[in-house]
């Protein structure tokens, strides 16, 4: 995984899982099995989806909505 573009290149909300030396997201995708990941995946899209709007930060919710998406999107194209 190339994580200089696509979505592995950004994080919404800060820079607290960037500045890991391994971001947790890639440890779940390595212990995780694919359909697992995948869960994982469609879980934090329903999960901010449902949310946003509920909440201060509403936008920032719908963007990582929109964030987890690109993570599935690059996923079950590799």
């Amino acid at each position: 995984m190339d994580k200089s573009s696509g979505a592995h290149s950004r994080q919404v909300g800060g820079s607290h899982y960037k500045d890991m030396p391994v971001e947790p997201l890639e440890v779940m995708r390595q212990v995780m099995t694919k359909d697992e990941y995948r869960g994982f995946l469609k879980g934090n899209i329903i999960k901010y989806s449902m949310r946003a709007g509920h909440k201060e930060n509403a936008e920032t919710d719908a963007d990582k909505a929109s964030h987890y998406m690109d993570f599935l999107k690059e996923f079950d194209n590799e």
